[in-house]
């Protein structure tokens, strides 16, 4: 048996009447939401999440060389991702002759899971 719903029609607005106040506002300010955002980007993919863990567990700097072998990825993909978290500010990285030595920035992840704690 069909249920017979019926849809009020909206009721439209004049041209100066003013909306209804929003019951709720965003506290987030635009610009750290787009700081925020960034890093939660970064963080989408589940390669470079893996890598912040393996960095971030890893009291120094790690060798890209020593990132490589932990994934089936080629070095330059490694470093793509890699470099896709330098430019989100997650990680930093200090060159070393060819080398490059990869750290988690310290602060990097504090706004975003002061955040999520609120």
């Amino acid at each position: 048996m069909p249920i017979d719903l019926e849809i009020a029609p909206k009721k439209k607005r004049s041209a100066g009447e003013r909306r209804r106040e929003p019951v709720v506002c965003p506290a987030v300010e635009r610009r750290e939401a787009e700081r925020m955002a960034a890093v939660a980007k970064a963080l989408g993919d589940p390669v470079r999440l893996q890598l912040v863990d393996v960095l971030r567990k890893h009291a120094g700097q790690v060798c890209v060389c020593e990132l490589v072998p932990l994934f089936e990825l080629s070095q330059p993909t490694v470093s793509h991702h890699l470099k896709v978290l330098r430019e989100a500010g997650i990680v930093g990285c200090e060159r070393r002759g060819l080398w490059a030595y990869y750290y988690v920035n310290p602060d990097a992840l504090a706004e975003l899971s002061q955040w999520l704690n609120a």
